[in-house]
């Protein structure tokens, strides 16, 4: 009997260092997508760009959701709320006061998700449901400020609700998009990294050299669709964890860089590799703390001592008021018992709602969830859908003129800085795009149910041009999109020309 039981493991059992150092990547993650995102305060959440708030509200929200940044719609309202953001994600990354700097990220992140769906994508799901999970994960427990005056835990193992959900959201996000992956040319074909690697608006250079080679393609589409597939299961094999998990963080570790140099895909891939640190064994821990680790831990030393006045300030309460907020906030261990299991049976509930979520996202009728029960996931944006290049591989490719006639008849490419229009396929289309937040949107820009959103690109684009040279009057600006659908077996389609919208000056210019 205790070889059976030394045989079999709880795979659910995380180390907390491991969980230390995912909240260190998710936290650098947020400041390098705050950092991203704060190059378009104006084009992207003020009311002067591409979707002010009245259309937000007309268009993309629901009576459930909330967002700090629709107070207002001034760009300088905007930088204000980044500035907080970027702090409250730098004490995270450190590690003070992590739970509160947890919960904050996530309204902050939601907050601004919400802002501005148009320009979301698949990785944002992902960090913004890490960070839920977070908040009831002990991860400021190693590698933080929080943990520099305790003492060292008598077990790194931790097991609890929280480390079930963070697992089997893992889980969740590969099975449901290999589910949603449908189409012939996933199942049956093989072409869809053919047809993937056809878009030239996310063509990457490895991607590029791969395309010639079709049955290679062919073989790692097939290679792509089943470890998404089958690689979550060996998360909950019973025994050997430690050797599967790092199988399965190997395996999706490659996976996520091969993405990277073939596709332009933003974030993404960053916020899947962070979100697999979580799982690092102790063997892996004990290589990374003698080889990785010090230059870190060295880092958040000198962050220690800069606040050290600050902290000792904090001290200085009055001491009966220390005694009341102590005793208030430890209680007795009866209450800490019943607070704890409160905790695991939200973390319980929050976790089934969602895998039956989930379970309907991928249900061909979708009828397994009712409307009635989306409220709670459109209010904490538990809401998640993972399918990407699904059920098939997008086929409209092409590439974005913003064609304008001035004042004296020339016609410019405001997309190419003012240079002459020229019909001819850029040499990199994916160069055109400033980065991905904007490439999003031009995908999002095409699809008819959100025609109401270009006129409101058209006039952004129109006032930025004439801002940037008043001496140069533009007549009209349209929005040409040079449509070329991707063909099988390496056929070139002849582009076609679709104006998607046209806008003037308020006030007519003169030639």
């Amino acid at each position: 009997m205790p070889r059976a039981s030394a045989f079999f493991q709880n795979p659910f059992v995380l180390d907390v260092r491991a969980l230390g150092l995912m909240r260190i990547a998710l936290a650098a993650v947020l400041l390098t997508d705050l950092a991203i995102r704060s190059t378009d305060l104006e084009a992207h959440y003020a009311n002067m760009g591409v979707l002010p708030l009245h259309a937000l509200f007309a268009n993309c929200w629901t009576p459930y959701q909330f967002s700090l940044h629709t107070i207002s719609g001034l760009w300088q309202v905007q930088a204000l709320l980044f500035l907080i953001a970027a702090g409250v994600a730098g004490a995270l990354l450190l590690g003070y006061h992590t739970r509160l700097m947890t919960v904050l990220s996530w309204l902050l992140l939601v907050s601004v998700q919400n802002r501005n769906p148009l320009i979301s994508q698949g990785g944002d799901d992902l960090l913004r449901m890490l960070l839920f999970w977070g908040i009831f994960l002990p991860w400021g427990r190693c590698y933080s400020l929080d943990a520099r005056h305790k003492p060292l835990p008598a077990s790194f193992s931790y097991f609890s609700a929280a480390t079930v959900a963070y697992m089997v959201q893992l889980a969740m996000l590969y099975w449901c998009t290999a589910l949603l992956k449908s189409g012939p040319e996933w199942t049956q074909e093989g072409t869809a990294l053919y047809y993937a690697l056809s878009l030239d608006q996310i063509l990457m250079p490895v991607g590029r050299l791969l395309y010639p080679y079709g049955e290679l393609l062919r073989v790692l589409t097939f290679g792509a669709y089943y470890t998404e597939m089958l690689l979550p299961f060996v998360l909950f094999i019973p025994f050997r964890v430690a050797w599967w998990r790092m199988v399965f963080i190997t395996v999706l570790l490659l996976f996520h860089i091969g993405i990277s140099l073939t596709l332009f895909v933003g974030l993404f891939y960053l916020i899947n590799i962070a979100s697999l640190l979580g799982l690092l064994p102790a063997a892996a821990l004990a290589v990374l703390e003698r080889r990785v680790l010090p230059p870190l831990q060295r880092l958040q030393q000198r962050a220690a001592e800069n606040t050290a006045a600050w902290r000792a300030r904090l001290t200085a309460w009055p001491r009966p008021f220390r005694l009341q907020v102590s005793a208030a906030w430890h209680g007795s261990g009866s209450s800490r018992q019943l607070v704890r299991s409160l905790r695991e049976g939200l973390v319980l509930g929050l976790l089934v709602y969602i895998c039956w979520w989930n379970a309907d996202s991928v249900a061909p009728t979708r009828r397994l969830f009712s409307d009635q029960s989306r409220w709670l996931a459109y209010l904490v944006r538990l809401d998640q859908h993972w399918g990407m290049f699904a059920p098939t591989v997008f086929k409209d490719d092409g590439w974005y003129i913003l064609e304008a006639t001035t004042a004296t008849g020339q016609h410019l490419d405001l997309n190419r800085h003012g240079a002459p229009v020229s019909y001819a396929k850029p040499a990199s289309v994916v160069s055109l795009f400033a980065n991905d937040r904007w490439r999003k949107y031009s995908e999002n820009y095409l699809f008819i149910q959100n025609a109401y959103m270009r006129p409101y690109y058209c006039n952004y684009m129109l006032r930025i041009w004439q801002e940037k040279l008043p001496h140069t009057p533009i007549r009209q600006l349209a929005v040409v999109y040079m449509k070329e659908v991707s063909l099988p077996n390496y056929q070139v389609a002849r582009p076609t020309r679709e104006v998607l919208c046209t806008c003037a000056p308020a006030v007519p210019t003169k030639p």
